[in-house]
């Protein structure tokens, strides 16, 4: 067994005893030898027995420790079908510890590998050793290599076109009862040129694909064009004028493949045109202050802390925040709103969005890589270069396709001969065989219409992670959603303060929001909001405790203050002031100070005005929607009848959200999950789909699988109704693909399509899927 050595990062070392027990686990490993450095936060491991690198990252995970995950994407160059990005991505997943996935329709590789464990450099030269060409991909610059590669493809369709001109008319003329139009010698120089200097590209590719051990469509166009030049061109130097030749037939083919490709490669682009929509939303210089002068600074020069102005009719170069001035601001690249926003001193702003009325200073808060936009078009490319799972039986079937057609050939070329008695007959029949199978269809049916799909949910505000969520989501029937900022505003205020037992509105009030100082939540915050309101100082707090789902106590100027929901606050205590403000849809905190009832807070959150359009509707599209809160009982059903919501829980705390979610899906349903606080996550990570605002808390959104840029609910149903529109095209597209194939090969067995119309079919296979692909985007709302 060969030594191997590696190092690895690991994150979540709190001290020297951490480091000692995670060496103590690898050291158990069969064949592992193990030294992890505290100081440096690495683990030099030596392997030389059964266990490998997913072995050693997996024993540190479970552990309680990380090794971080690296992300590589690579831009590919030379695929011609779906059984090119499999071969690439069977020879990038040979590397230990590497997971790679490849997409043909964007021509990229996604590879994630332990952190220092693989390199861009390592990855290109396993690309190249498969046949391809590889390179970083990066978003923020044109990709003038592709301009320069479809300028190169046009040139020699042009040249392919006009050698194959003459054959089409020789071919015309026969039909006409007319021969030897263009002299048979003449006819050989032609389709020579076109088989061997254009065509040179497709025995280039099959010539990779075949010494790499796989096969694919560049091997199905030589192998056929190849078996009809090399027929007619023997005939044609041994004199046999009484001999039919098919010198139109590769030149066409070839002519008529190369035209396909422009086409499809067109229709790609437009597909995928979402990430340089979003990349043209940012300028490419902003004015900027700077020693009292104001000066222009390209983008990539900007650096936080920077005044920047922003006049009428200009994008944002940057996130941050007003320092002064006053304007409207079109957000619709970030909400999916049309409205604009008004935006004065101390609001937040973003890259991106445009000024469409008024002059604005701003002090940079992110810039270039950092800001949101930019963490949309890494989000969108991601998810678009992603694999739905519906996709595995298209690759499964691309990974045999072409040796199953090459095997189909040979059948029909021996039967037909063996049937007809003609040789010229049965080879033509072969060739009509390979070159209308076509791989590419399916391989293009799934990632064109998910390419398609993300683009538009990002123009809308919707965020999905990866093609795989954007699948899921189209089963959902039954959707939990969270009260607070959710179906309401999630800016609840103070409407009414009884004090009790001989305690003053400010006295309650001033104990309260000092208490309520060290507290997250959306009621402590409406508390405080209050106390301001009133000009009341804040107190020093002492011994501060929060209880989830309860409340929380602390000791203020020697005194013990209790505030929080009533049953916990006043445990045994009379509830009935409590439970008449409940039932004037108020949420009630209570509070005692040394154990003695010191008066009631009644809060109120608005419920949002689209929520009741937006349960309707996800309710009429089979959607059962159920809300969940920590909210009282009286409040919680009086939110859910004005909103139409049949199922609701109060009073749930945030770690049972999770468990609630379980329960359902053990309904058998499929749950999507909506919320926006850190204690939603938990049960975002619990359900079938996730749904974070982006306005809410980062765990939320790192645990969704769909970001809304949003607070809206209806945006929930724009996605469900994306993700089913998405899918019906993906169906549409594999049926497609799959009809072209499963009716065309035998078609063509049969001697029913000759090879130039086979040649034209194969062509328009994969222009008419990534179109279809493209009708996507006449979905609305």
């Amino acid at each position: 067994m060969m030594n191997t050595e590696v190092s690895l990062p690991i994150s979540g070392m709190s001290c020297a005893a951490c480091a000692t027990r995670i060496e103590k686990v690898l050291n158990r490993l069969d064949g592992v030898d193990a030294s992890v450095n505290f100081a440096t936060e690495s683990a030099q491991v030596r392997l030389a027995g059964a266990a490998g690198v997913p072995d050693v990252v997996g024993a540190i995970a479970k552990a309680g420790y990380t090794v971080p995950e690296e992300t590589l994407t690579l831009a590919i160059s030379g695929m011609t079908c779906a059984a090119c990005a499999l071969r690439i991505e069977k020879v990038l997943n040979r590397a230990e510890g590497v997971s790679a996935s490849v997409n043909f329709a964007t021509e990229t590789a996604t590879l994630r590998y332990p952190g220092g464990q693989y390199s861009l450099e390592a990855a290109i030269a396993a690309v190249r050793k498969a046949g391809y060409d590889a390179r970083l991909q990066q978003q923020d610059t044109p990709r003038a290599h592709d301009e320069n590669a479809l300028r190169r493809s046009w040139w020699a369709f042009g040249a392919a076109a006009v050698l194959t001109l003459p054959l089409m008319f020789e071919m015309g003329a026969m039909l006409q009862g007319s021969h030897e139009v263009v002299p048979r010698m003449w006819q050989l120089v032609l389709a020579t040129l076109v088989q061997f200097t254009v065509g040179l590209r497709f025995y280039r590719g099959a010539w990779h694909a075949l010494r790499g051990g796989s096969a694919n469509m560049d091997v199905l166009i030589a192998l056929g064009t190849t078996m009809a030049w090399g027929y007619s061109a023997a005939v044609t130097l041994a004199g046999w004028h009484d001999a039919h030749i098919y010198f139109e037939a590769s030149a066409a083919i070839i002519t008529l493949v190369l035209l396909g490709k422009l086409l499809e490669a067109r229709a790609k682009g437009r597909t995928a045109g979402a990430i340089a929509e979003l990349l043209a939303l940012q300028p490419k210089t902003a004015r900027v202050e700077r020693d009292g002068q104001l000066v222009d600074v390209a983008i990539g020069d900007l650096v936080v802390g920077d005044i920047v102005i922003v006049r009428q009719g200009e994008p944002l170069p940057v996130d941050g925040k007003v320092e002064d001035g006053n304007a409207a601001i079109d957000e619709a690249m970030l909400s999916g709103e049309s409205a604009p926003m008004s935006k004065a001193a101390g609001d937040s702003v973003y890259a991106g969005t445009r000024n469409l009325e008024g002059m604005l200073r701003i002090r940079a808060s992110a810039t270039g890589g950092a800001t949101q936009l930019a963490d949309i078009v890494r989000l969108v490319a991601q998810a678009q270069g992603s694999k739905a799972p519906i996709q595995q039986l298209a690759d499964r079937i691309s990974a045999v396709f072409v040796p199953v057609v090459v095997a189909i050939a040979v059948v029909t070329f021996i039967a037909t001969a063996w049937w007809t008695g003609s040789w010229v007959t049965a080879l033509m029949h072969a060739v009509a065989v390979l070159v209308i199978a076509c791989p590419c269809a399916l391989g293009l049916a799934t990632p064109t219409a998910v390419m398609v799909g993300v683009g538009l949910g990002a123009k809308r505000g919707i965020l999905f992670r990866n093609a795989e969520a954007l699948q899921r989501a189209r089963d959902v029937n039954l959707l939990v959603v969270d009260k607070t900022g959710t179906l309401t505003e999630g800016k609840p205020a103070v409407t009414e303060v009884v004090p009790q037992n001989g305690f003053d509105l400010n006295t309650v009030m001033q104990l309260a929001a000092s208490a309520e100082a060290g507290s997250e939540h959306p009621l402590a915050r409406a508390v405080l909001a209050h106390g301001e309101a009133l000009g009341l100082a804040r107190l020093p707090v002492e011994d501060f405790v929060a209880a989830p789902g309860h409340g929380v106590s602390a000791t203020i100027d020697g005194r013990a203050v209790r505030i929080g929901v009533p049953h916990w606050v006043l445990a045994d205590g009379d509830l009935r002031d409590a439970e008449r403000l409940q039932q004037r849809g108020q949420t009630v905190i209570a509070m005692t100070v040394d154990d003695v009832p010191a008066g009631l807070i009644g809060i109120v959150d608005t419920v949002r005005p689209t929520s009741k359009a937006a349960v309707a509707q996800l309710q009429q599209a089979g959607v059962e929607v159920v809300m969940l809160s920590g909210d009282n009982e009286a409040v919680v059903a009086s939110v859910a009848a004005s909103l139409g919501i049949q199922r609701y829980r109060a009073g749930v705390k945030p770690a049972d959200k999770a468990d609630a979610v379980q329960t359902f899906r053990a309904e058998g349903k499929i749950v999507a999950m909506a919320g926006d606080g850190v204690n939603d996550a938990p049960a975002l990570a619990a359900a079938d789909v996730s749904f974070a605002m982006r306005t809410g808390a980062d765990a939320a959104i790192e645990a969704a699988d769909i970001t809304l840029m949003h607070n809206d609910l209806a945006h929930i149903a724009d996605a469900l109704s994306l993700s089913r529109a998405t899918m019906r095209k993906i169906r549409q597209n594999l049926f497609f693909a799959f009809a072209y194939n499963v009716l065309g090969i035998p078609l063509a067995a049969f001697g029913l399509l000759s090879p130039v119309i086979a040649g034209a079919a194969m062509a328009a296979s994969s222009v008419s899927v990534v179109s279809n692909a493209l009708l996507l985007k006449r979905w609305h709302r």
